[in-house]
């Protein structure tokens, strides 16, 4: 074992060094989150014994790194400037922040430029790092991080090198080759990544702010949300008809529609065998053209035959491209130059000459040589990857050739051009050359109508001309195809001529100006409090007449049907709201677990509401204090537009205090109206600024609206049937929250007194959150209090009613990733509440022994001073929730506080007091 003294950044001077580095998790943040508003991969890694050793105690390790990667050399890191990264290197960087930045520069050399990223030490665990870096695609920035580990492992020294947990241990660093694994990501990124149509549609989109959502691993995007949502799939959109698109693959239909429009087209036969082809030539006369009826790209078409040999080889081609069918297309051949029109929405918007693959002799080497010296052009990729394709010797090739009396081998001529190829489409090799401003207004004219004649909303149309700018009713020459889904490359990048912004068009006329291609998001969060007032809010926005999703710990709702039940408080359930055709506004609970996983579904919302913050879930996940947990959950109302409303709740000096990182303005909600109001909110109000406040009075008192210098009467709190006549002081302050999140989003103060006056705690308008049944001869109470501050809130409730009721009863649990001293303090409070106690766990102890939730909660009521024959221990939910309605009698007081809330309002339904037995205590299970 070696032992190396040395300052590190760990609190130990000295550090026992013979971990390798570890991975310890990798997840994906899929919107703004808890480090950043950019989406980000990360990798949570323990240095190990690398934690000593920074980049400068490597020997030779920045030299090696910048070797393989020059491009780091341009990374500004902190410096913000051009070689920032590497002046870090030279002063003693950690790895971990080292493979942040291999990352990002191995995700551009793939082909997806990324710059941003973050390295942060994760908090009471020395040496342990979360690794974050940007990414377009998921699956490439996963695989960036794995070879970014392995090539700053493949760089140490013997002694300091391995890395664990990545599915399995480096341990060939000889092994390891970087050119290989550099392709692996290229590939990657060819197979994931969008093709340059998609590409350009979707950053246009992002342009205009409209919400972009892949909806598979291929080109299929919803554009915007809601019922404003349209759809594309490359160029398909839509609107795209499928007769139109159907009508388009039948070429030989085609040219019938455009022929009985009076637009010029070649004549032509369909055959289904080479004798009929043979037939149809001498009909026809040479030069001919062969194609599949239904085939794309220019796959199997072979052009400017002249005699039958050519025909029979023309055939085959076509016929080995055909989908299915032995139709094949011969007709005439239209001489001229290849054309691309692109035509939108009705309206011509770009037109390319599609030059065939060629090379040009320089009398020295051969075809194939020219040919791969024209493959090395950066521009050139495969398949659909980059502006053009590299160019391929097939069995097409060789025929032209021939016709020429070449072959791969023969030398040309210094400047003898060799055309490869009879077609001139992009996807064998071809070029473009834009002639956009160089069109005839006929041939303009006649592309127009002939994408209107065929119904496409997007259309490609293919068109022979000896010269475009001149009229083909003049040249002769006419359209060729009509092309639904039309490639967008060659006119966004052409080898020649000015770039057209085609995209545009196409985003405008599914989104023209004006129209809306959001839906409104008002995302609620805090401690407590949130499914009610987010429930609140559904209410009095279903009062609008609108269309509502909502998520909630209860499920995903739109309007009041239950699509998706159980906990729908992740990004997973806001995705599943904003995808629905039919939302017309969003109403997002958003919990910390969620945003810790993978942060936020949405990036701005119009109104977010931060109602509280207090200790819950705290040690897990990097959260360790209530600051922690207060910024995490400030970024709901961080991510709200310049001209939407953040909803603060002024009572919280936490939460306040993250007024300063709200986006839009300010609108406050406070318990604490008139004499009550500090100074720093009555001046709010003065500015003109918004709050919803409650002022003193009978029945919980009544809310009041201060907005632009007015105040305004909302309704006595005790008339909001959830408040239990104003009992219930916690639905007061949601019911305020509420209020202020409708006012934002425009909702009338008569719309919402209506909608507030008939929302009641009932297990169907709010279920597990203060449900009152009374049939039993006695109350039961069902709270999903599930932290000590939510228990707390409960219990004022408790205390308010109690003297009502001879006795009270209490079924407690909490989850078992919460603290002990969290779990003893939910047992301290539940004493003071309840004569008799009933302590459960949860299905799931979530990593405790079983008994432990338990054993915690009744320390916690002895040290408060339950007597411990009032303790009861029953380890199943369905068990305690039966033992505390057994222990009840006649006109007590029964609360429980259930996991599973919807199995719990059957059992207190259901309970029948007649079949309960005489003595209760002898039925209980009790865990010592």
């Amino acid at each position: 074992m070696n032992t190396v003294f040395f300052g590190s950044k760990s609190d130990a001077s000295t550090r026992m060094l013979t971990q390798p580095l570890t991975v310890l998790e990798t997840g994906v943040y899929r919107g703004p989150h808890f480090y950043s508003h950019t989406p980000m991969i990360r990798i949570m890694a323990d240095l190990g014994r690398l934690e000593d050793w920074p980049s400068n105690r490597i020997p030779g390790f920045t030299e090696q790194l910048l070797a393989l990667l020059p491009g780091l050399k341009r990374h500004g890191c902190s410096y913000r400037r051009r070689g920032g990264l590497v002046q870090r290197l030279e002063q003693g960087t950690w790895l971990g922040h080292v493979a942040e930045h291999v990352a990002l520069e191995l995700q551009t050399l793939a082909g997806t430029r990324v710059t941003r990223g973050k390295t942060r030490g994760v908090k009471g665990r020395p040496g342990v790092y979360n690794i974050m870096f940007a990414y377009q695609y998921e699956d490439v920035g996963l695989l960036a991080g794995r070879i970014a580990l392995e090539l700053v492992d493949s760089l140490l020294p013997d002694e300091l090198a391995g890395a664990e947990g990545l599915d399995r241990i480096v341990e060939m660093r000889s092994a390891f080759d970087f050119q290989r694994r550099l392709d692996e990501l290229k590939h990657l990124v060819r197979r994931s990544g969008y093709g340059p149509t998609t590409q350009a549609l979707v950053d246009e989109a992002e342009r205009r702010g409209i919400p972009v959502m892949r909806l598979n691993n291929g080109s299929l995007i919803q554009l915007g949300h809601g019922r404003f949502q349209q759809r594309i799939r490359a160029s398909i959109s839509g609107r795209t008809s499928l007769i139109a698109v159907e009508a388009a693959g039948d070429k030989d239909f085609t040219k019938q529609l455009l022929a009985d429009s009076g637009i010029p087209v070649p004549r032509g036969v369909v055959v289904r065998d080479v004798e009929d082809a043979i037939w149809a030539a001498r009909r026809l006369r040479y030069p001919l053209v062969t194609k599949p009826l239904d085939g794309n790209h220019g796959r199997g078409v072979t052009i400017g035959i002249r005699d039958e040999d050519q025909l029979r080889f023309g055939f085959a081609q076509a016929l080995a491209e055909a989908k299915g069918r032995r139709d094949i297309i011969v007709e005439q051949y239209f001489d001229g130059r290849d054309h691309r029109i692109l035509v939108v929405n009705g309206e011509l918007v770009a037109v390319a000459e599609r030059v065939p693959a060629h090379v040009i002799g320089d009398g020295v080497c051969t075809i194939a040589a020219l040919i791969e010296r024209v493959n090395q052009d950066p521009r050139r990729g495969d398949g659909h990857e980059k502006v053009m394709t590299r160019i391929k010797v097939d069995a097409l090739v060789l025929e032209y050739l021939e016709r020429s009396g070449l072959t791969p081998n023969s030398v040309p001529a210094a400047g003898q051009w060799v055309q490869l190829r009879a077609t001139a489409n992009l996807s064998t090799g071809g070029t473009a050359i834009d002639r956009t401003n160089e069109i005839h207004p006929d041939n303009a004219e006649i592309a127009r109508r002939a994408a209107l004649v065929i119904g496409l909303d997007i259309a490609g149309i293919d068109f022979m001309a000896p010269d475009i700018s001149r009229s083909v009713r003049d040249t002769g020459g006419g359209v060729i195809e009509v092309n639904a889904a039309p490639g967008f490359r060659m006119h966004i990048e052409p080898s020649e001529g000015s770039p057209r912004d085609v995209a545009k068009p196409v985003i405008e006329m599914l989104f023209p100006r004006g129209r809306r291609s959001r839906v409104p998001i008002l995302a609620v969060t805090g401690t407590n409090g949130k499914s009610t007032t987010a429930r609140m809010l559904k209410h009095i926005l279903r009062y609008t007449g609108c269309t509502v999703g909502l998520t909630s710990t209860s499920g995903v709702y739109i309007n009041d049907q239950l699509v998706s039940p159980g906990d729908a408080t992740g990004p997973r359930s806001a995705r599943m709201v904003l995808r629905d055709p039919t939302v017309e506004v969003a109403v997002l609970e958003t919990a910390r677990g969620g945003m810790l996983r993978e942060g936020l579904a949405f990036r701005h919302a119009d109104v977010g509401a931060f109602l509280n913050v207090a200790e819950d879930h705290l040690g897990l996940k990097g959260i360790h204090t209530v600051e922690d947990l207060a910024d995490l959950k400030a970024l709901v109302v961080e991510t709200v537009r310049r001209d939407g409303t953040s909803v603060l709740n002024a009572d919280d000096p936490i939460v306040r205090s993250k007024a300063r990182r709200a986006g839009g303005s300010i609108a406050w909600f406070s318990l604490k109206g008139a004499a009550d109001m500090p100074q720093w909110l009555c001046d709010h109000i003065e500015n003109g600024g918004m709050a919803v406040v409650r002022e003193p009075g009978d029945e919980g008192g009544c809310i009041v609206l201060h907005k632009d210098g007015r105040r305004e009467l909302v309704m006595a709190a005790g008339a909001i049937p959830a408040t239990l006549h104003g009992q219930a002081e916690f639905n007061i302050a949601n019911s305020c929250a509420a209020i202020a999140m409708a006012v934002a989003h425009g909702v009338p103060l008569i719309t919402i007194r209506s909608a507030l006056s008939s929302f009641q705690s009932t297990f169907e308008q709010n279920p597990g959150r203060l449900n009152v049944h009374d049939a039993h001869g006695f109350r039961v109470i069902l709270d999903y209090a599930h932290n000590a501050a939510g228990l707390t809130a409960l219990g004022k409730v408790v205390t308010g009613l109690r003297r009502r009721y001879p006795r009270t009863v209490g079924v407690i649990s909490i989850p078992g990733d919460r603290r002990d001293e969290d779990i003893v303090e939910m047992g301290r409070i539940a004493a003071d509440l309840f004569d008799e106690l009933v302590f459960r766990e949860d299905p799931a102890t979530r990593g405790r022994p079983r008994g432990e939730i338990m054993r915690l909660l009744r320390q916690g009521a002895l040290e408060a001073g339950t007597q411990p024959s009032n303790i009861h221990l029953i380890a199943g939910e369905a068990e305690a929730t039966e033992t505390g309605l057994i222990l009840a009698m006649p006109g007590d007081l029964v609360v429980i506080t259930p996991t599973e809330v919807e199995a719990a309002w059957r059992q207190v339904l259901h309970f029948c007091p007649r079949k309960a037995a005489p003595a209760p205590t002898q039925r209980l299970t009790t865990v010592a």
